[in-house]
């Protein structure tokens, strides 16, 4: 049986863009957000970034949408992480 590579894109693209949601929802039922490294999060929001231009520029909805969503998830965890960081 051989495995459509669009699935395996899709589930890939999907499974990646909630892997942060466990995350952010820690830090929202936790309040806290020390652990949390800035630099990496705006590192990895630039490269969902180029994700979503590179899937602009070959018309791939699957690439934009769970990289967007991606984005989203992930400022969500910026500015949570402000919110909740101590000062």
């Amino acid at each position: 049986m051989e495995i459509n590579p669009i699935i395996i894109g899709i589930l890939a693209g999907c499974l990646t863009a909630v892997a942060m949601i466990p995350q952010l929802v820690k830090i929202i039922t936790q309040k806290k957000a020390e652990q949390i490294s800035l630099g990496m999060v705006i590192i990895l929001i630039t490269g969902l970034s180029c994700w979503v231009w590179y899937g602009i520029l070959i018309n791939d909805y699957p690439v934009i949408i769970t990289n967007a969503f991606s984005i989203l998830v992930n400022l969500l965890i910026i500015i949570f992480s402000l919110k909740y960081k101590k000062k």
